[in-house]
Order: C-alpha cells, then sequence, then structure tokens
C-alpha cells in the first residue's frame, strides 16, 4: 500500500470514526447515552478540525488583505508562499530556499519573524505565528494590528 492509499484510509477512518461509535452504541443496546459518545466522537474527530482550519485560513486571508495583497491567494498553493514572502517584505528568490530540507525550517522562522515585525509585533510573535500558526494568524487579521509599510 502507497502512502497515498494509506492516507486515504486513514482520513475515511477518522471522518467515519462517530459513525461507528454511534452505529455500536444502538447495536449493543447502549442507548442513547452511547449515541452520545459517537456523536461526541464525531464532533471531535471531524467538525472542530474543519472549523479550526477555516479560522485559520480566514485569518489568513484577512492578513493579507491588510498588508494590501490578495486574500484569495491562501487557497492557491505557491502563489501563497509567493504573497507571504511579500507580506514578509522578503525577496521572493527565497521561495527557493523553501524547496530544500533543513534550510526550510529556518526560512520559516525568519519569514515568520517578518511578518511579525511587518505588523508591529516582536519576535516572540513570529515564534507564535511558527509554533501556533492556527491562533496567532487569526490574531494578526482579525486584531487591531495594522501592517507597517516602508
Amino acid at each position: 500500500m502507497n502512502k497515498f492509499s494509506k492516507l486515504v484510509v486513514m482520513l475515511l477512518s477518522v471522518f467515519s470514526m462517530g459513525t461507528v461509535f454511534a452505529q455500536q452504541a444502538t447495536e449493543s443496546g447502549g442507548g442513547s447515552g452511547a449515541a452520545a459518545g459517537g456523536i461526541i466522537a464525531l464532533l471531535l474527530f471531524t467538525l472542530i478540525p474543519i472549523v479550526v482550519g477555516l479560522v485559520f485560513l480566514v485569518g489568513l486571508a484577512k492578513t493579507f488583505s491588510k498588508a494590501g495583497q490578495p486574500g484569495w491567494a491562501v487557497i492557491i498553493p505557491i502563489f501563497n508562499l509567493i504573497t507571504l514572502l511579500n507580506v514578509a517584505k522578503k525577496p521572493v528568490w527565497w521561495f527557493l530556499l523553501f524547496l530544500i530540507p533543513g534550510v526550510n525550517a529556518i526560512i520559516g522562522i525568519l519569514v515568520s519573524i517578518a511578518v511579525a515585525k511587518a505588523f508591529g509585533k516582536g519576535a516572540g510573535f513570529g515564534l507564535g505565528l511558527v509554533l501556533f500558526p492556527y491562533i496567532c494568524y487569526p490574531m494578526l487579521g482579525f486584531g487591531s494590528a495594522e501592517y507597517i509599510e516602508e
């Protein structure tokens, strides 16, 4: 089984986990309490990650928009990275550095710190963009931070 097949099987199993729990509860006569466990599993494994992902994407789109870049760029692979480099005020050729294993981690940290500084935040917030992007990018997008043009 190749990697893609394993990924598909894993995703299908995660998405169907809530249904399986609910079905087992009704077959075993577990009643509504056991079925509620299935609903909770469905929420935990499917709906919450989808909502968190959407909040992240919208927050990143708002961050791009604040910087004068197109917000829709977040959904276009490669172009979103080039747009992020523009927001960070880094040269576009840095995109090639993201293709080099090991170097890409360092460049990602440098770009995140540059994005934070472009919004008047410190290096600590830039590290937050690296470690907690699902929290920090929506904070930039929906918060009061203003893009500093120089």
